[in-house]
C-alpha cells in the first residue's frame, strides 16, 4: 500500500499538468484567433476572398496564409503577399506571441503605421515585409531586438528616420526605398553591425552620407540613389571589404571619385552615375578585378581612359556616357572577353573606334554617338554573333559599311546617321531578319538599291533620308510592321509605289525632295494609321485623290511644290483628324474649302495656285459662279466681326450673371451663415447646406449622390476658382456640382462616380482595359488644356484622383491649385519651383502610363523612367508580363515611347496633351478607331 501512494502521487500531478497544458495551449489558441480576427476586421476588400474560411468552423492553423509550427500549433507566419488586399494595418497582428515572419507586401493597404507596432511586437519576430502598398505618415518608433529583415520599401512613408532605427541591432536587411522621407540619414544607424542590406533610395534625403557607415563591416548592398544628398563621396567607403554592390545615383554628389575605392576588392557593381562628380577616374578603379558593371555616366568626369582598364577581365558593361571624357578610346577594351555593353557617347572622344573592337569580345551593344571619331567602321564589331545595338551616329566616320555587318543576322536597332560614310547599301542590310530601326541618314550613301528586294520582316523605323540614292523606291516585302518611312532629299524617281498601302502600321511617309512623279495613288488610303504624309517637292501629276480623306488619323499633309491640279476635293476639308495642310505651288483651281484644316490656313500654304475662296487669312479672292471676285477691304470684315463679338459677348454675360444668381443661395443657421453656389441645375433638388455639413464628417461615399470636400488654404480663392472648375463638362471629368462656405469653413461638392481608383485595380486590368483607360485619361487632358478657355491645369493630377467607374471609363478628379501634389507624380520642375504646368501635368500623364504598362504602383518611378529610356536598357522585358503577349507588344512599346517622351528632364521636349492623345488614337488597332473619333 505504501508504494502505491507515490504512484497515485506522481500520476495526479502529472494529470495536472497535462490539463494545465492544455488549458494553457487553448488560452494561446483562443488569444491568437482574437488577433487575427482583429486584423480581419481591418480588411476593406478581398476580392479573392482569401480570407473567407477565416472563421471559427476552421482551425487557425488552416486558415489561408497562416503557418504553425510547434507542439501546440502557435501561429509563426501570416503570408498574405500580392492578394490585393485593401484596408489598414492594426497593431493586433504584430502582438501574436511566436510570429516570426509576416509578409503584408504588395497589397492596397493604407493609412498610418500604428505608432507602437515595434514596442509590442513580439520578440520572436525575424522577417518583417509591407512593401509595395500605399502606406502614409511617420516610420514608428521603438525598435524590435532580434528582427532579421525590415521591408518597408515602395509606400508613402513620409517625415524623417527616427533616432530609433539604431535599436534594430540584429537587423541584416533594411529597404525604406521608395518613399517620401527627408531630412539626413541619423548617425544610429551605424549602430546596426549585423547589416548586410541597406536601401533607401528614391526618398528625399539630404546632407552628407554619413561617413559612420564605415563602420558596417558586413555591408554587401549599399543602395542611396535618387535621393537629394550632396558633398563628395567620403573616402572611408573604400573601408567596406565585403561591399559587393553601390549605387549613389541620381544625387546632387561632388567632387572626385574616391581613390580608396580600389580597396573594394569584393566590389562588382559600381553605379554613380547622375551626379555632380569631376575630375578623372582614378587609376585604383582600374585594379577592381571583380567588376562586373561599371557606370559613371551623366556626370562632369574629363581626361582620358587609359588602357589600365585591360586590368577589369569580368567587366560586362561600361558605361562613360555623358561626360567629358577625351583622347583615344582605349584599345585595351578589345581585349575584355566578357565585355557586352559599351556606351560612351557625348563625350569628347576623337580618334579611330578601336580595330579590334569586337573581335574577343561578346558585344550586344556599342553606342560611341556623338562624339569627334573618324575613320571607319571596324570589320569585327559582330563577330560575337550577338551584336544587336549598333549607334554610331554624329561622328565623322567615312568609308563603306563594313560587308560583316551587312549579315549580322543579329542586328535590330542600328544608327549611323550624320556621318561621312559613302558608298552602296550592300544587298544584305536588305535582308535582316531583327532589325526594326534603321537611321542612316545624312551620310553620302549613293547608287540604287531598287536592285533587291527588301525582306527586313521586324522593320519598324527607316530613314535614309539626305543622302544621294537614286532610281526607284524600292518593294519593301513582308514589312508589315513599319511605323515610319523617310526616303526624303534624295534622287528617287519613278512613281510612288501602289505597295505602300500594303503597310497597315504606317503612321509617317515622308518622301519629299525627291524626282518622283505620276499620280498619288489612292492605295495609300489603306494606311489607316498613316498620321503624317509628305511628298512635297517632286513632280507628281494629277488630282489629289479624295480618298485620302477617309484615312482616320491623319493629321498632316504636304503635297507643296509639284505639279498637281484639279479642285480641292470638298471631302478633305470635312476630314476631322486634318490639322495642317499645305497645297502651295501647284496648279490647283477653284474654290478653296473654308472649313476643317482650311479654316485659318496660312496664305504660305496655299501660295501659287489658282484658287479663289476660302477665308480672310488664306488671302485669296472671293467665288462667285467660279469667277474671281475681290473681297470686301479686311478693315471692312474687322469691324463687323469685332462689332458681332462685342453685342454676343454683352448678351452671355447677361445670361450668365443671371444664371449665377438664380445659382447662388444664402443660408443662416447655428454655426453661421453659408453661401451656396450651385453649378448644375439638377443638383438643386439634393445638395443643400444641411446635407454638405451632415457629409462632411463622414467618409467620402455618402449615401446620397455628392461627395464632400474640404477646401484648404485660402476659402474666398478656392470658392472663385471652384467657380471656374464649375463649368466643367466632360465624359471623363468628374463634375463639380457646387461649392459652400462660411466665414470660417469651405466645401466643394463632386458627384458620386461609383468605382475604384485607379492605383487599386491597375495590377488586375487586361491591356485593352488599360489601354482605354490611358486614352479615357488622356482625352480627359486634352480637354482640360486645349478645349477650356482659359486652359485649367490637373493640379493633384495622380492614379489616386483618377476614379475608373464601373463601366472602366476613366474619371479625372480635378482640385483646386491649391491642392497637395504628390511628390511620386510631380515633374521635376514642379518639386523645384513648386509650379505646375500644362507640361508638368504631361510628365504626370507619362508616369501613369508607365504605371498602366509595369502593372505596378512602384514609387521607384525615376528610376523606371530612366531604366527604360536608357537605349539598352528599353526591351520588352520592362512590360507587365501579366498582359504582354504577341498581338499586345508592338502596341504596349508605342505607349512606352510615348510615355518616355512625356517624361522627358525639359518639359519644352514633352508634346501637349493633345498630341499625345492623338498619338495613343493612333497607336491602337483599327477596331477601336470608330468607337474613340466619335466621342
Amino acid at each position: 500500500m505504501g508504494k502505491r501512494r507515490p504512484i497515485r502521487f506522481f500520476f495526479f500531478f502529472f494529470v495536472l499538468f497535462l490539463l494545465n497544458r492544455h488549458s494553457t495551449a487553448l488560452q494561446l489558441h483562443r488569444h491568437e484567433t482574437h488577433l487575427l480576427f482583429s486584423f480581419k476586421a481591418s480588411i476593406y476588400t478581398d476580392p479573392s476572398r482569401l480570407l473567407s474560411n477565416w472563421d471559427l468552423s476552421v482551425s487557425v492553423c488552416h486558415w489561408n496564409g497562416i503557418t504553425c509550427t510547434g507542439d501546440n500549433a502557435t501561429v509563426v507566419s501570416v503570408d498574405l503577399a500580392g492578394k490585393n488586399l485593401t484596408g489598414v494595418i492594426p497593431d493586433s497582428v504584430f502582438r501574436l506571441p511566436h510570429i516570426q515572419s509576416l509578409d503584408l507586401s504588395d497589397n492596397q493597404f493604407v493609412g498610418e503605421l500604428p505608432r507602437n507596432i515595434f514596442t509590442v511586437a513580439s520578440s520572436s519576430l525575424l522577417h518583417l515585409n509591407l512593401s509595395n502598398n500605399n502606406i502614409t505618415g511617420k516610420l514608428p518608433f521603438g525598435g524590435v531586438h532580434g528582427l532579421q529583415m525590415l521591408d518597408l520599401s515602395n509606400n508613402m512613408i513620409s517625415g524623417s528616420i527616427p533616432t530609433d532605427i539604431g535599436l534594430f541591432f540584429d537587423l541584416q536587411f533594411l529597404d525604406l526605398g521608395g518613399n517620401a522621407l527627408i531630412t539626413e540619414i541619423p548617425n544610429s544607424l551605424a549602430n546596426l553591425s549585423s547589416l548586410e542590406f541597406l536601401t533607401l533610395a528614391s526618398n528625399k534625403l539630404t546632407g552628407e552620407i554619413p561617413r559612420d557607415l564605415a563602420g558596417l563591416k558586413r555591408l554587401k548592398w549599399v543602395y542611396l540613389g535618387f535621393n537629394e544628398f550632396s558633398g563628395e563621396i567620403p573616402e572611408e567607403l573604400g573601408q567596406l571589404g565585403s561591399l559587393n554592390h553601390l549605387d549613389l545615383v541620381y544625387n546632387k554628389l561632388t567632387g572626385r571619385i574616391p581613390a580608396a575605392f580600389g580597396n573594394l576588392s569584393q566590389l562588382e557593381y559600381l553605379f554613380l552615375y547622375q551626379n555632380c562628380l569631376s575630375g578623372s577616374i582614378p587609376p585604383s578603379i582600374f585594379s577592381l578585378v571583380n567588376l562586373i558593371s561599371l557606370d559613371v555616366s551623366d556626370n562632369s568626369l574629363s581626361g582620358e581612359i587609359p588602357e589600365l582598364v585591360i586590368q577589369l577581365k569580368n567587366l560586362e558593361i561600361l558605361h562613360l556616357f555623358r561626360n567629358n571624357f577625351t583622347g583615344k578610346i582605349p584599345t585595351a577594351l578589345a581585349a575584355l572577353s566578357r565585355l557586352q555593353i559599351l556606351q560612351l557617347w557625348s563625350n569628347g572622344f576623337s580618334g579611330e573606334i578601336p580595330a579590334l573592337l569586337g573581335t574577343q569580345n561578346n558585344l550586344t551593344v556599342l553606342d560611341v554617338s556623338t562624339n569627334y571619331l573618324t575613320g571607319k567602321i571596324p570589320h569585327g564589331l559582330c563577330d560575337s554573333k550577338r551584336l544587336f545595338k549598333l549607334i554610331l551616329f554624329s561622328n565623322s566616320l567615312n568609308g563603306e559599311i563594313p560587308e560583316s555587318l551587312c549579315f549580322c543576322r543579329s542586328l535590330r536597332r542600328v544608327r549611323l546617321q550624320n556621318n561621312r560614310l559613302s558608298g552602296e547599301l550592300c544587298p544584305g542590310f536588305t535582308k535582316l531578319p531583327l532589325l526594326y530601326f534603321l537611321d542612316i541618314s545624312g551620310n553620302r550613301f549613293s547608287g540604287r538599291i531598287d536592285g533587291e528586294k527588301w525582306e527586313l520582316p521586324a522593320l519598324q523605323m527607316m530613314s535614309l533620308a539626305r543622302n544621294k540614292f537614286s532610281g526607284e523606291l524600292p518593294e519593301l516585302i513582308g514589312s508589315n510592321e513599319i511605323v515610319s518611312l523617310d526616303f526624303s532629299v534624295n534622287e528617287f524617281s519613278g512613281s510612288v509605289p501602289e505597295s505602300i498601302g500594303s503597310l497597315p502600321e504606317l503612321m509617317k511617309l515622308n518622301l519629299s525632295n525627291n524626282y518622283l512623279s505620276g499620280r498619288i495613288p489612292g492605295e495609300i488610303s489603306s494606311c489607316k494609321k498613316l498620321v503624317s504624309l509628305d511628298l512635297s517637292n517632286n513632280k507628281l501629276t494629277g488630282e489629289i485623290p479624295a480618298v485620302l480623306s477617309r484615312i482616320p488619323v491623319l493629321s498632316f499633309l504636304d503635297l507643296s511644290e509639284n505639279e498637281l491640279s484639279g479642285e480641292i476635293p470638298p471631302v478633305l476639308a470635312r476630314a476631322a483628324s486634318l490639322i495642317q495642310i499645305n497645297i502651295s505651288h501647284n496648279h490647283f483651281h477653284g474654290r478653296l474649302p473654308s472649313t476643317g484644316a482650311f479654316l485659318a490656313i496660312n496664305s504660305t500654304a496655299v501660295a501659287g495656285n489658282n484658287l479663289c475662296g476660302g477665308d480672310i487669312s488664306s488671302n485669296l479672292p472671293t467665288c462667285e459662279n467660279g469667277v474671281k471676285k475681290r473681297r470686301y477691304s479686311r478693315l471692312w470684315w474687322i469691324t463687323v466681326i469685332l462689332a458681332a463679338i462685342v453685342v454676343a459677348t454683352a448678351v452671355f454675360v447677361r445670361i450668365r450673371r443671371r444664371k449665377q444668381r438664380m445659382g447662388e443661395k444664402r443660408v443662416q443657421n447655428e454655426e453661421g451663415i453659408w453661401e451656396l453656389k450651385l453649378f448644375d441645375p439638377k443638383a438643386s433638388k439634393f445638395v443643400t447646406v444641411d446635407a454638405i455639413l451632415q457629409s462632411a464628417g463622414k467618409a467620402n461615399e455618402t449615401e446620397i449622390q455628392f461627395v464632400v470636400e474640404k477646401i484648404n488654404g485660402n476659402i474666398s480663392a478656392g470658392i472663385g476658382e471652384a467657380a471656374e472648375l464649375g463649368r466643367l463638362r466632360h465624359s471623363n471629368i468628374v463634375r463639380l456640382l457646387a461649392a459652400c462656405r462660411s466665414d470660417k469653413t469651405g466645401y466643394l461638392v463632386r458627384e458620386y462616380v461609383q468605382g475604384r481608383r485607379l492605383s487599386q485595380i491597375v495590377g488586375s486590368l487586361s491591356w485593352e482595359r488599360r489601354r482605354n483607360i490611358a486614352l479615357g485619361i488622356a482625352r480627359g487632358l486634352q480637354f482640360l488644356h486645349s478645349h477650356c478657355s482659359p486652359g485649367v491645369i490637373a493640379a493633384n493630377f495622380s492614379p489616386e484622383k483618377i476614379i475608373v467607374d464601373e463601366k472602366y471609363e476613366p474619371r479625372l478628379v480635378v482640385g483646386l491649385s491649391s491642392a497637395a501634389v504628390s511628390p511620386h507624380y510631380a515633374a521635376p520642375e514642379t518639386k523645384e519651383s513648386g509650379d505646375i504646368t500644362e507640361k508638368s501635368n504631361v510628365y504626370t500623364l507619362g508616369l501613369v502610363l508607365i504605371q498602366l504598362l509595369t502593372g505596378k504602383m512602384a514609387v521607384h518611378r525615376q528610376e523606371v523612367v530612366e531604366w527604360a529610356r536608357s537605349d539598352c536598357r528599353a526591351e520588352m522585358w520592362v512590360l507587365d508580363g501579366a498582359v504582354t503577349g504577341a498581338t499586345e507588344q508592338d502596341q504596349m512599346v508605342g505607349f512606352m515611347n510615348l510615355a518616355l517622351d512625356c517624361t522627358a528632364d525639359d518639359p519644352m521636349a514633352r508634346p501637349s496633351s493633345e498630341v499625345a492623345y492623338k498619338t495613343m488614337l493612333n497607336l491602337c488597332r483599327t477596331a477601336c478607331y470608330s468607337k474613340l473619333l466619335l466621342t
